[in-house]
């Protein structure tokens, strides 16, 4: 803000009644605390070893760190916090969650000690009308979010909170929901969904060698209605049949996309990064929103 604009600002609350309203006032503070339009992520995140492996998936999480504008907080909307109603975490210093098994030790040793934002939860209680959102003080960090989030802003000094999915609501209701969340973009607050397009987790391939058609074809008829802007195409996936129920047998880690998707406005553009299938049956493909 320029000097003479901050001139002109002071006057006229100078010159205003003194029967002002604070909430006036701070309706006035508020939009002068917005800022640019924070980008939107969808990120494949796979698994949890990409935290800790040097390999294309987590290279490309740390350059998208250092060309990213720098977030005031990041929410982030991950495949592995499925609750029934939808939560917020509100703690100060949400601890790092080891939700997995028969990794090793050197997984469980990591830490992301990222601090909260107990003031953004309650911005997200009140955006959110579709469903009363609680606060929760026990959750934390899932590998959903600290995986990606620690090659990508390895200080771990941007405050994170996240977004639970209620998994007992429909894909439409996840993407309506979603939209209420667009305020925060302007508010500096970077949103990103963790998951995968494909996730299947019981056709993986260790080994690499299997490339399955079914999963090709459902990353790339999803890409298709994302390019083309059929976004109710991407809710309403499960009408792709077959290789729909090979491609996403539990939708845990699709729906995170539907947020990230939902959150697009007709200014957006969309980039992919991470394109590559994994272990066969999983697909990496991630999106930038900006």
């Amino acid at each position: 803000m320029n000097r003479s604009t901050f001139i002109k600002i002071s006057s006229s609350f100078l010159l205003a009644p003194m029967s002002m309203k604070l909430n006036e006032l701070k309706n006035w503070a508020d939009k002068q605390d917005a800022t640019d339009k924070m980008p939107v992520l969808f990120v494949g995140h796979g698994n949890p070893m990409n935290a800790i492996l040097d390999n294309p998936f987590s290279r490309k999480w740390t350059e998208l760190g250092k060309e990213l504008p720098r977030p005031k907080a990041i929410l982030t909307i991950s495949a592995h916090w499925l609750t029934r109603g939808t939560h917020v975490t509100a703690m100060k210093m949400p601890k790092t969650i080891h939700d997995f098994g028969g990794f090793p030790k050197a997984l469980f040793d990591q830490q992301y000690p990222a601090p909260g934002s107990p003031e953004l939860a309650k911005e997200v209680q009140k955006l959110v009308t579709a469903t009363e959102v609680q606060e929760d003080f026990e959750w934390g960090l899932d590998h959903g979010t600290w995986s990606v989030l620690k090659p990508m802003f390895p200080e771990a000094d941007i405050p994170v909170f996240q977004l639970s999915i209620d998994y007992y609501k429909s894909p439409q209701w996840h993407y309506d929901l979603a939209k209420q969340l667009s305020e925060l973009r302007r508010k500096g607050v970077l949103i990103m969904g963790s998951g995968n397009i494909v996730h299947n987790l019981r056709m993986v391939d260790f080994q690499n060698r299997t490339n399955y058609d079914w999963a090709a074809e459902f990353d790339s008829k999803i890409k298709s209605f994302i390019d083309s802007g059929n976004h109710q195409g991407i809710i309403n996936y499960d009408q792709l049949g077959t290789v729909a129920k090979m491609a996403v047998p539990t939708n845990d880690h699709y729906l995170p996309m539907l947020y990230s998707m939902a959150l697009q406005d007709k200014k957006d553009e969309i980039s992919y990064f991470n394109e590559q299938m994994d272990v066969g049956s999983i697909s990496m493909r991630s999106l930038l929103i900006a």
